[in-house]
C-alpha cells in the first residue's frame, strides 16, 4: 500500500523487519523446545537470542542466489550465529515459519483493526446520542418516507460496528495459529510438543490437523470479515455524500480553515473524506475472492496464495486501517444542521403523513384498500400541483367524513413518530 494510505504503526507489520523479527523469535523458541527435549545441545537458543541477528539487504542478496527467501534468512541468520546454527530450524519447513508468522502478523492486524472500530463505535455512540431526537425525514429510494432522527440514523451504524468488532474478534481468534507440524503435517521430524511451547510463548494455538501449510479457509474467514466491514464503512461513507449535497445539505464533512475544495472553483467544499473511504472499501473487497481462493491448494501444499498473501491481503488490512480511523475522524467533527433539516421535511407539504392518515382511516371502518386509494388521490395532486397534503385531506368530504382537522394535525405532528426511539437507544446501548 503506499504511504498516502497507510498509518506508520500498522504499515510496520508488513514491513520485512517486523517479519524477520518473528521468524527469529520463532526459531528462537523451537530451539529452546528442542533443547528441554534433549534432540539439539544446551545453548543454541542461547545463541540465537544473543547473536542471532539478520541483514535485510543481504538476505535478499541470498536470495536472489537462492531463489528461497527462508533459506536466505537461516543463511544469514547462520551467518551472525556460527557453528551452533546447524541445531537451527531441525525437523522444520519452511511454512512452519512463514505461516506462523503471517499468523502472528494477522493478529497484529486485527488488534490495530479492533482499535480502529472501537475508535469509531466511539465517535458515532457520542454523535448518535447528541442528536437522539433530531428530527430529519427518512428516504426510502433517496425519496422521502417519514420522519425518523439523525440520532438513529447513526445509531443503526453504530449496531452494524458494534456487529463488525465481534465479527473481528471471532476472525482473530481463527488466524491466531501455530504449525511446526512439518514438511507434510505429521509431526515427523518435530514432536508436537515443541509446537505447542512456540504456540504459547507467541500467543497462538497450535493447528489440529494441517498439511505443509495451516488451512487457508481461516485466512479466507478473516478477509471475508474484512470485506464485511468495509462494506459497512462504504455504506456509513454514502449517507454522508449523499446528506452533503447541495440540494440536501443536512450533514457536511469539516472543512478546515486554508482548506481548498477545488482548484478551478474557489466556493467547493466537497465530501472527499467519504469519497475517499469508499474507493478503500473497494480496495478491501477486491481482496475477498482471492483469499477465497487460496484455500484450494495442491495435495500437502503449492505457493499459488504465496504471491496473494505478501501483497493483495497485506494492503487490505492496511486499507481498512486507515479507513475505519479516517471515517472515525470524519464522524468525529461531522457539522450537522438541525434547521435545513426541518426545511427538508417540510418540502413534500405533508406528504410524510400519508401512512398514519391510511391507517387511521382503517381505524375508522375504511377498507384498507379504499383508504389507500383515497389517501394516494390526495398525494398525487400534492406531487403534479404543488399543493399542500393535509389542506387537500381537511377539503376531502370521504376523508372528513371520518377524520377531523385536528386528527389530521395530529396525524402529521413529527414529533410523534419519534415516541420509540428512547427505548431504541436503551435496547441499542444497553
Amino acid at each position: 500500500m503506499i504511504p498516502r494510505y497507510t498509518r506508520p504503526e500498522t504499515g510496520k507489520i508488513f514491513e520485512p523487519q517486523n517479519k524477520f523479527q518473528i521468524w527469529l523469535e520463532i526459531e528462537a523458541y523451537a530451539a529452546e523446545a528442542m533443547e528441554q527435549l534433549g534432540t539439539i545441545p544446551a545453548g543454541v537458543a542461547k545463541a540465537v537470542w544473543e547473536r542471532g541477528k539478520f541483514d535485510i539487504a543481504r538476505i535478499d542478496e541470498i536470495e536472489r542466489e537462492v531463489k528461497h527467501d527462508v533459506i536466505a534468512f537461516l543463511t544469514n541468520l547462520g551467518e551472525h550465529i556460527g557453528s551452533e546454527s546447524r541445531f537451527v530450524h531441525q525437523g522444520m519447513t519452511s511454512s512452519d515459519v512463514g505461516d506462523t508468522a503471517f499468523s502472528v502478523q494477522l493478529t497484529q492486524s486485527a488488534d490495530a483493526l479492533l482499535g480502529g472500530v472501537d475508535a469509531l463505535l466511539a465517535a458515532l455512540k457520542k454523535r448518535a446520542l447528541e442528536n437522539q431526537n433530531t428530527i430529519c425525514i427518512g428516504r426510502s429510494h433517496g425519496i422521502h418516507a417519514e420522519p425518523t432522527t439523525f440520532g438513529l440514523k447513526l445509531l443503526g451504524h453504530y449496531n452494524a460496528f458494534a456487529r463488525a468488532y465481534r465479527r473481528l474478534e471471532a476472525a482473530r481468534e481463527e488466524v491466531r495459529i501455530c504449525k511446526l507440524s512439518g514438511a507434510v503435517g505429521n509431526y515427523a521430524n518435530l514432536p508436537p510438543s515443541v509446537e505447542n511451547y512456540v504456540a504459547d510463548k507467541l500467543g497462538l494455538v497450535p493447528e489440529t490437523v494441517a498439511t505443509q501449510v495451516i488451512p487457508r479457509d481461516r485466512h479466507a474467514f478473516f478477509f471475508a470479515v474484512l470485506g464485511i466491514i468495509a462494506s459497512s464503512l462504504e455504506n456509513l461513507a454514502i449517507e454522508i455524500r449523499h446528506l452533503q449535497r447541495t440540494e440536501v445539505r443536512e450533514a457536511e464533512e469539516f472543512f478546515s480553515p486554508g482548506q481548498k475544495g477545488s482548484s478551478a472553483m474557489p466556493h467547493k467544499r466537497n465530501p472527499i473524506l467519504s469519497e475517499n473511504v469508499t474507493g478503500l472499501a473497494r480496495v478491501v473487497r477486491a481482496a475477498v475472492t482471492p483469499a477465497l481462493e487460496n484455500v484450494a491448494l495442491w495435495h500437502e501444499r503449492d505457493i499459488s496464495h504465496s504471491a496473494v498473501e505478501r501483497t493483495l491481503l497485506a494492503d487490505a488490512v492496511i486499507a481498512l486501517d486507515f479507513a475505519l480511523n479516517r471515517m472515525a475522524g470524519i464522524i468525529d467533527k461531522l457539522l450537522i444542521y438541525p434547521d435545513t433539516m426541518k426545511k427538508n421535511l417540510n418540502l413534500t407539504r405533508g406528504l410524510y403523513a400519508s401512512q398514519r392518515v391510511m391507517l387511521a382511516l382503517t381505524q375508522k371502518g375504511v377498507l384498507r384498500e379504499d383508504a389507500y386509494r383515497l389517501v394516494q388521490a390526495n398525494a398525487m395532486q400534492v406531487w403534479e400541483q404543488g399543493k399542500n397534503f393535509l389542506e387537500l385531506l381537511a377539503a376531502d368530504a370521504q376523508v372528513t367524513k371520518h377524520l377531523s382537522k385536528q386528527e389530521l394535525t395530529d396525524l402529521a405532528s413529527p414529533e410523534s413518530y419519534l415516541k420509540q426511539i428512547p427505548d431504541m437507544f436503551k435496547r441499542a446501548l444497553g
